[in-house]
């Protein structure tokens, strides 16, 4: 009984052995999530040293947010009409030469400030062409029925490098340099562009528009139209804008006196996602996704309130790790809803707007936690921000009461989709 409980826990690795094509784009993503975590540590670390501003840290969000809502809407359009291996081996040779500017600005006797802004600006166009590609071509070669643990087990592969590349960066940026980060991430990518390269190509569906304007409001007229995906955008969008605490992270660190901890606070909330993501096997028993991403960004929130709130570093990486775990039990659930919905030739667009929910928080949450930081200073940013998110969060979920009543099981999307699939639509291999 022990062990059949303890089984029910682990995660689901049916889309694992079903699809060779998804193993060889799971190993992919997790050596390339990892050499971009260095580089995520290692950029803020960057321009602390070189401003000593937590504003000019904050700015990254700034320069990342133009690229991040153009690009995406686009990049939704491209997914739909291109081929989508094509567009992601070509946008992970781009962040790679990206790295290498990065490498050769920090080998220069005084570094610039401005390549890391630049490199920054482009790396986010890079990822608004290359995410909704990858997140449409997920539902193409796992089935219906696996969306859920496949999913689960992409959040681990995020987790893993997250929790990792972050570790490895606080040493590596300490005891070795800002450039053997950069490179290390370069190498990353060369590796990941040589598995993709193996997948199957995926080509457009027929019924697929061209990219234009005319493709891009098709797809929000689909988004608007469905209140419990504009629920899911909503709920992540205000959870990531209020209380994303990453830029200031490494000044909470000098303020709570202890500069060892940066690369854990970065690895925390990772850490915390992939303890959910491996024990993530009860989520398939989980039918009403839009309750569960309401109360976990409700609870990402309140732990995020108190890592500003308490004074021992300890207790901040323990929070840390509680809001990386919230966040990401809202992460599966969003993306089943999604993926088990949403139809074949509108999915790069709707990943393109769901790439505005997950990363343009992030990107404006940088520059806000930043600026309260400048103003009422680092703490006050940090339990602020949860506290805001907490109380949004409660009042989207009385507005949008279809996100509250969503149920996999009932949900008529839900079933056109399974249909779909049983009918004609089977994985790659």
């Amino acid at each position: 009984m022990a062990t059949d409980s303890l089984r029910a826990l682990l995660p689901d690795l049916a889309p694992w052995r079903a699809s060779r094509d998804f193993r060889r784009l799971w190993f992919s993503g997790l050596i390339s999530n990892f050499g971009s975590f260095l580089t995520f540590v290692a950029l803020p670390v960057q321009l602390k040293e070189l401003t000593g501003s937590a504003a000019a840290v904050g700015a990254i969000g700034a320069v990342e947010l133009v690229p991040l809502v153009v690009f995406g809407l686009y990049g939704g359009a491209l997914a739909d009409a291109l081929d989508k291996r094509t567009l992601i081996v070509w946008t992970e040779v781009g962040q790679g030469l990206l790295s290498a500017v990065l490498l050769v600005n920090a080998l220069l006797p005084k570094p610039a400030v401005w390549p890391l802004y630049l490199v920054a600006g482009l790396s986010a166009v890079l990822f608004s062409v290359q995410r909704p590609a990858l997140d449409s071509l997920w539902p193409r070669i796992v089935a219906h029925e696996h969306l859920p643990a496949a999913g689960a087990l992409n959040s681990l592969r995020w987790t893993v490098g997250g929790v990792a590349g972050p570790a490895v960066a606080g040493i590596v940026v300490a005891y070795a340099g800002l450039g053997w980060a950069y490179a290390a991430d370069a190498f990353t990518f060369a590796v990941s562009v040589a598995l993709t390269v193996a997948i199957a190509s995926s080509p457009a569906s027929h019924e697929a528009a061209k990219p234009s304007w005319q493709a891009i409001t098709e797809g929000a007229r689909y988004a608007w139209g469905r209140k419990e995906l504009l629920g899911t955008y909503a709920v992540d969008l205000a959870a990531m804008f209020l209380a994303m605490p990453l830029a200031v992270l490494p000044f909470l660190a000098d303020e709570l006196d202890a500069e060892w901890s940066l690369g854990l606070m970065y690895a925390s909330v990772p850490a915390g996602s992939m303890l959910v993501s491996l024990t993530s096997g009860w989520t398939s028993r989980v039918h009403r996704h839009g309750r569960a991403v309401v109360v976990s960004a409700a609870l990402w929130g309140v732990a995020i309130a108190g890592a500003g709130l308490v004074g021992n570093v300890w207790l901040v990486l323990l929070c840390l790790t509680l809001a990386g775990g919230c966040d990401m039990v809202s992460g599966i659930f969003r993306g089943a809803m999604w993926n088990q919905t949403i139809p074949d030739e509108l999915r790069g667009r709707l990943a393109g707007i769901e790439l505005l929910s997950y990363s343009v928080g992030p990107t404006v949450g940088q520059v806000r936690s930043g600026g309260f930081a400048a103003w009422l200073g680092v703490r006050t940013s940090v339990w602020s921000g949860g506290a805001l998110c907490a109380g949004a969060v409660g009042l989207l979920a009385l507005c949008l009461p279809a996100l509250m009543r969503y149920d996999v099981r009932t949900d008529q999307h839900a079933a056109r989709e399974r249909e779909r699939r049983t009918l004609g639509a089977t994985p790659a291999p």
